[in-house]
């Protein structure tokens, strides 16, 4: 009988921590365990102290990305009966840019009691948006000195990636950056203390931090116009040395063991980043196809081998989701989010009581009512920023609207609107690729919402024309994770030698597929025209209502 080995793929998401065991012959997920950060999103205020934050703040408890290990690993083993002599490896992945401060050996300052009631030096979670004038200031100033790295990210380079972020703490709490020996990504930090060696991957360094692999990071130059104290963050507080994904970190340190129950010396997997890790995990290895992790967010992912300048894309790195490819990235920073604020506050009494007598989620009901209902039956048309655009505006000052309401406008029509608006979000950032002749084919689909609104995926091929496939996994992220576990472990312990191989034998489609109804064509093509005009709109100008809106907001606060 052959000798079965395991990996084990982490998952670290905005609100949970979820741990995978694979085994590495067919990627069979032999148990799951999730553990919820215990702090959760911190946006209101902080643990303890109870400061309350301005608003557009989300922060984190790196203790409880440590819980994760603590607890979500123990239970995969117990669940699984499965040896820790037959686990091989251990990989994470990591929503990004989710960055936090921390000394030389790695202690958050936000565990440093002189420190703990100050927000900079918590965690800076992916959706904090509070940096968005320091992402004015990265991009006027980059524009200024003509560098040339920032056509590669779209023109724009948003607030919630890493320079803005370190920017907004030496604006606003110069000490805690002085305190700060590192400034790290999150996923780096959980390898760190995984290996007891600090390492910096490659994906997070060059969709997040202006880093590419002929030219490195931006010129000292213009970081000392950003700021003349940022002039040598790199060298001071970051890292010049990096790893390139599906590599091994390190090896898994005793400590870590004990806490885990796994054997020390196991390979560790260089950290990689939710989405990304998902695009071997969806069986994708090759372009043509549209990699779309669809949940509280939106991620699309796209290989190919030429190099385009898109625009408001969240930027391309060579070898950054595949070796030997470009790895582009884009998406819709709130969706499931946007759709959970919805049924919350705006979905009427009937809707819970037939929720409730049926036994069935709210959200069902409403995709009940709404699948009955005809592409432009409602009159309405929304523009879907709830949380800002992350493509292809990168402006985290916009926010959501409808239009065509009246007194006889019902919920189940505005939450098909709401569908229906995110599935146009996505056809204008498939339409921003195609414009500068990158190749979508067709779609693969993972995360929460292809499981669980086959409606949203049904409108969203209808919407986009294309078909879409979906990832046999229900944890696509963590199954990638576990892949590159088995990568980072190598073939002379039981593992791979490569990601293709990798995926060749552990990734999965299932047969389904949703394919886009012709009949609805015509009536999304006219809507969709219409969302473009409302988009470029309210989302272009400078002195757009939406914009006007939200300063009015701020003044009338800080009044």
């Amino acid at each position: 009988m052959p000798v079965l080995r395991y990996t084990i793929g982490v998952d670290f998401g905005t609100l949970s921590g979820r741990a995978v065991l694979v085994r590495v012959g067919d990627g069979a997920e032999v148990a799951t365990a999730v553990s919820e950060y215990r702090n959760g999103v911190i946006d209101e205020r902080l643990p303890e102290s109870g400061l309350q934050l301005e608003p557009d703040w989300a922060l984190q408890d790196p203790d409880d990305y440590l819980r994760v290990f603590a607890e979500a690993i123990p239970a995969v083993l117990r669940a699984s009966g499965v040896a820790p002599e037959e686990i091989i490896g251990i990989g994470i992945d990591f929503t990004a840019c989710t960055m936090l401060p921390t000394k030389w050996d790695g202690t958050p300052l936000c565990r440093l009691p002189e420190f703990r009631s100050n927000p900079h030096a918590w965690v800076k979670l992916w959706k904090h948006h509070a940096a968005q004038p320091e992402a004015d200031r990265v991009n006027q100033v980059a524009a200024e000195l003509g560098e040339p790295w920032l056509a590669r990210y779209g023109g724009k380079i948003s607030s919630e990636w890493f320079f803005p972020k370190a920017l907004q703490i030496l604006n606003e709490a110069p000490e805690i950056y002085e305190a700060a020996d590192r400034l790290i990504e999150a996923a780096d930090w959980v390898v760190w203390q995984l290996t007891g060696v600090e390492t910096r991957n490659t994906c997070t360094a060059g969709y997040k931090a202006i880093w590419s692999k002929r030219d490195g990071f931006p010129r000292r130059e213009f970081f000392r116009a950003l700021h003349p104290r940022m002039e040598h963050i790199v060298d001071e507080k970051m890292m010049r040395e990096l790893s390139p994904i599906g590599t091994r970190a390190g090896s898994l340190t005793p400590q870590m063991a004990a806490l885990t129950g796994l054997r020390p010396g196991i390979a560790v997997a260089v950290a990689n980043v939710d989405a990304h890790v998902s695009v071997p995990a969806c069986k994708v290895t090759r372009p043509g196809t549209l990699v779309s992790i669809m949940g509280t967010s939106v991620c699309d992912m796209l290989l190919d081998t030429r190099e385009a300048m898109v625009e408001g894309m969240c930027g391309y790195t060579e070898d950054g989701i595949l070796p030997g490819y470009l790895g582009y990235e884009a998406g819709q920073s709130c969706v499931g989010d946007g759709f959970a604020w919805f049924v919350e506050n705006c979905a009427t009494p009937e809707y819970h009581d037939e929720a409730r007598a049926t036994g069935r989620s709210i959200h069902a009901v409403l995709e009940a009512y709404a699948a009955q209902l005809r592409p432009g039956e409602s009159g309405l048309l929304a523009l879907d920023w709830w949380n800002g655009n992350r493509s292809i505006l990168v402006d985290a000052d916009l926010s959501a609207l409808m239009l065509g309401i009246t007194l006889a406008t019902t919920p189940p029509e505005m939450y098909r609107a709401w569908i229906e608006a995110t599935a146009f979000g996505k056809r204008v950032i498939l339409d921003a690729f195609r414009a500068q002749g990158l190749t979508i084919n067709d779609i693969v689909a993972c995360g929460g919402l292809p499981e669980r609104n086959k409606l949203f995926m049904q409108i969203t091929a209808d919407v986009v024309g294309l078909p879409i496939k979906v990832s046999a996994s229900s944890q696509t992220p963590a199954l990638g994770s576990a892949m590159f576990a088995a990568v980072a472990a190598g073939s002379a312990a039981g593992g791979y030698d490569s990601i293709e191989v990798a995926a060749e034998h552990m990734a999965h489609l299932k047969d389904e597929a949703f394919v886009p109804n012709p009949a609805h064509r015509q009536v999304y093509d006219e809507l969709y025209a219409e969302y473009v005009r409302l988009h470029d709109y309210f989302g272009r100008h400078a002195d757009s209502t939406i914009k006007k809106l939200k300063r009015i907001k701020l003044m009338t606060r800080d009044s």
